[in-house]
């Protein structure tokens, strides 16, 4: 089931599989650590839904919703 990392639930781990936007925007996410194949645990969202606090490659990270709805994901 393909959905964005944004509507992942907390707890969950899944797999990216693409991620949208024009250059600039994928490679700042692409140099947060997130790619292609990369696996995402979903550790915690903030009260009011933002910022999404997620493990990827050993290391904690805060993504912003908006940055997050361009991330398409599978559950692992």
């Amino acid at each position: 089931m393909e959905r964005t990392l944004g509507s992942a639930k907390v707890g969950s781990t899944v797999t990216v599989i693409k991620i949208e936007g024009d250059g600039a925007y994928k490679r700042r996410i692409m140099d947060m650590g997130i790619t292609k194949g990369s696996r995402i645990y979903i550790r915690k969202v903030a009260p009011l839904g933002d910022p999404v606090e997620v493990t990827v490659r050993g290391y904690e990270l805060s993504v912003r919703k908006e940055d997050a709805k361009c991330v398409l994901v599978e559950t692992v």
